[in-house]
């Protein structure tokens, strides 16, 4: 039995239900857009509407009134709901397949939203939900795209959404260590703001950095776009606190020790699995005076992967490097505010954003090497433009997904990592792994053409991670099945390749079933033998990450 969602009594997620981000920040699709999808897909480009919230129904909760006492009784009044919205609004993450499940009349959502206010609070949730045989999935920002926060109870009898947005202060600021303290639901946004009156930066700005959280970022070991001069999330964290349904794990902020392994790392990464991150205490640094960008043209993948390959092991590598392949270029994907221009505007061949980001006389000298270098790699200078362009767009671009979408067109993404002496075997293996699923006609649905673009998006003296966008018509019958399908064997490719299954997307349910291929039976064996210490009863997250 369903029933019509309700009005919502807890503070809503900033990003729409049904869609990423911002709804005043919509994006409409040009003519010239509209005319580029409509040959290459054979699209009409008139978009659908849109399904409200009130034409949906969500399953009844599961939780009895003794059990929603008990909730309240560890967090306080206010901060427990069972109101359909407020299940339906924490349901999912922003993946397409996310966001075409949200197409349906009759949605899945948590039993339960949860607000807790303190770590305390947190533990003494988890514990009671340990005894009560109720699974706990952790939101933060809800910008999950690998099925990390799909509600799954697996063999326990209801699931509950702990939403941490409560945990959203500054809870501790050493100057003289350059580190911070953070609550686990601070946005990237409020981080940079609280960090700023101090005259610090965390410098981490993925694309998903408006609505992800601090704890999302260690959860799955995110990386941004200055990943290049301030390192991944991972590599900020100095310490950290972990409520368990067994208790609480706080880890002291010293960033380095020989007192055994670090369990930091074992902690990092593992999305909600094992518990629920509530502080992160991470690497800080002064608010840079001084930046200075730079575009680049390569004529061609190869030449241009080198070029960012040597600039990467140079001392004076830039704070963000990234390159756009060939297709990724013309098509001005790296310019979201350009997608679909007349293709003499394009640069043409491979565009390379760098970005330096410091005091003025080091920013300045880096680019200078870094600029003696790529030349000598046959890059030609495009002046800052291109790059300024870019990094203005570049919190805007996962809005045109949504404007696809409603016309009948699949946008999604992936991405992986690999050795450089790997990159260019496994991007053409990806790239033709998509496009040969996606072309195919199956019994159910027919093929469709694919446009795959990739990118460099993170680069280090040993790899390079690939990221690829892919679009394509949505077929008319199980469009989720379609693009699964298409991910499946794009996954198969870089498993065969010796590559990550995930640079920096994380596990989720996506990439759950390709874990035991990267780190082996023994491997999993030891993931699952740390849940078992630290949740006897399987009720974090199930369904994620452990094969």
């Amino acid at each position: 039995m369903t029933s019509p969602v309700s009005p919502a009594s807890l503070p809503a997620p900033p990003m729409r239900w049904d869609g990423w981000g911002d709804p005043d920040r919509e994006t409409v699709l040009s003519e010239s857009v509209l005319a580029l999808i409509r040959g290459a897909l054979g699209v009409s480009g008139t978009p659908t509407p849109r399904r409200s919230l009130t034409d949906v129904e969500v399953a009844p909760t599961r939780l009895t009134d003794d059990d929603i006492a008990g909730l309240v009784e560890r967090v306080g009044d206010g901060h427990v709901s069972v109101g359909g919205t407020d299940r339906l609004l924490r349901a999912a993450g922003r993946s397409t397949p996310d966001l075409l499940r949200r197409r349906a009349h009759i949605q899945a959502a948590p039993d339960a939203v949860v607000l807790p206010g303190s770590t305390e609070e947190v533990a003494a949730v988890l514990a009671w939900c340990a005894d009560a045989d109720i699974a706990v999935v952790t939101y933060g920002g809800g910008t999950a795209v690998t099925g990390g926060l799909t509600p799954i109870a697996g063999d326990h009898r209801a699931v509950i959404s702990l939403d941490l947005r409560r945990l959203d202060g500054l809870a501790e600021v050493d100057d003289l260590s350059r580190i911070a303290v953070l609550g686990a639901g601070v946005t990237g946004p409020r981080a940079e703001e609280l960090l700023g009156q101090h005259g610090l930066s965390l410098g981490h700005f993925p694309q998903s950095f408006r609505f992800a959280t601090i704890g999302g970022f260690a959860a799955t070991r995110s990386s941004g776009q200055a990943s290049a001069g301030y390192g991944r999330f991972d590599e900020m964290v100095v310490g950290l606190t972990l409520a368990t349904p067994r208790g609480v794990l706080r880890l002291r902020p010293v960033e380095h020790s020989a007192a055994g392994p670090d369990l930091r790392q074992v902690v990092l990464g593992s999305e909600g699995t094992f518990g629920v991150i509530t502080e992160v205490a991470v690497r800080v640094h002064p608010v840079p005076p001084t930046a200075a960008s730079q575009a680049w043209r390569f004529p061609d993948f190869a030449t241009g992967a080198a070029a960012v390959r040597a600039a990467a092991r140079s001392d004076a590598r830039p704070t963000v490097l990234r390159m756009s392949d060939e297709a990724e270029t013309a098509v001005n994907l790296a310019a979201p505010g350009a997608i679909g221009a007349d293709a003499a505007d394009a640069p043409g061949g491979c565009l390379v954003i760098t970005r330096f980001e410091g005091e003025e006389d080091d920013c300045l000298d880096r680019r200078r090497r870094i600029a003696a270098i790529l030349s000598d790699a046959g890059g030609v200078d495009l002046g800052s433009d291109p790059a300024d362009t870019w990094a203005h767009g570049r919190f805007d671009a996962p809005y045109l997904r949504d404007a696809l979408l409603a016309i009948g067109v699949g946008c999604e993404t992936l991405e992986t990592a690999t050795t450089w002496s790997g990159i260019e075997a496994l991007r053409t293996a990806v790239a033709d792994a998509l496009s040969n699923t996606l072309g195919t006609d199956t019994p159910d649905r027919p093929g469709s053409p694919a446009l795959v673009l990739c990118h460099i998006s993170h680069t280090y003296p040993t790899a390079a991670s690939l990221y690829f966008t892919v679009v394509y018509r949505l077929a008319d019958r199980d469009p989720v099945a379609q693009w699964m399908q298409a991910k499946e064997a794009a996954s198969r490719a870089i498993v065969a390749h010796g590559a990550t299954i995930t640079h920096h997307h994380a596990v989720g349910t996506d990439h759950r079933d390709h874990l035991d291929a990267e780190i082996g039976d023994l491997g999993v064996e030891i993931l699952r033998a740390v849940k078992n210490a630290l949740d006897p009863s399987g009720v974090m997250n199930p369904g994620k990450l452990i094969p």
